[in-house]
C-alpha cells in the first residue's frame, strides 16, 4: 500500500499499525516543526496525537470517530498552536452534486478498489470488513 500512496502523490507514507506513536514520528520527520495538515479519522482517542503532530497554524480535518465520540481533548494545545480544527460531516445531496462538479472540472478521479453488482452487495461488504481494500468499494445499482 505505501507504494500506491506514493504513486498517487503522497510525499511521505507512515503505517500507524507498525508504529502507533505516529505523532512522534511526524515531529521527527519535520524537524520537530509538525505537519501542515492532518486528516483525523480516529476521533477522541487519536485527536490528541493529531494535535501534537500538527505545526503552529496547521489544520486538522476531523472526518471520523472510529475510536468514539467523547474523551479528554487537550484544547489548550489547539489554542497555543493556533490550529484550525474543522469537523467534516456527510453533506446534503446538493453538496454532493457540487463536489462531483468540482471533481469533474479538475479531472479528479477517485481511487476505486472494486466494483460489485447490486446482487453481490454482500461480497462488497465483506471486502470492506476485511480492511484490505485500497480506495472505494462500489456497489453498482
Amino acid at each position: 500500500m505505501p507504494d500506491r500512496l506514493l504513486e498517487l502523490g503522497a510525499d511521505v507514507v507512515h503505517n500507524y499499525k507498525t508504529n502507533p506513536e505516529w505523532d512522534e514520528w511526524a515531529l521527527t520527520q519535520t524537524g520537530m516543526r509538525g505537519v501542515d495538515k492532518v486528516i483525523e479519522i480516529g476521533g477522541a482517542e487519536t485527536l490528541n496525537r493529531s494535535i501534537k503532530a500538527t505545526r503552529f497554524g496547521g489544520h486538522i480535518a476531523l472526518i471520523g470517530v472510529l475510536t468514539g465520540t467523547s474523551g479528554e481533548i487537550h484544547t489548550v494545545q489547539i489554542l497555543r498552536k493556533g490550529i484550525r480544527l474543522d469537523g467534516i460531516y456527510v453533506g446534503s445531496r446538493e453538496m454532493f452534486a457540487q463536489m462531483l462538479a468540482v471533481m469533474e472540472r479538475v479531472r479528479l478521479k477517485p481511487v476505486i478498489d472494486s466494483i460489485y453488482d447490486f446482487d453481490d452487495a454482500h461480497s462488497a461488504f465483506q471486502r470492506l470488513e476485511s480492511g484490505r481494500h485500497f480506495g472505494k468499494v462500489v456497489i453498482r445499482v
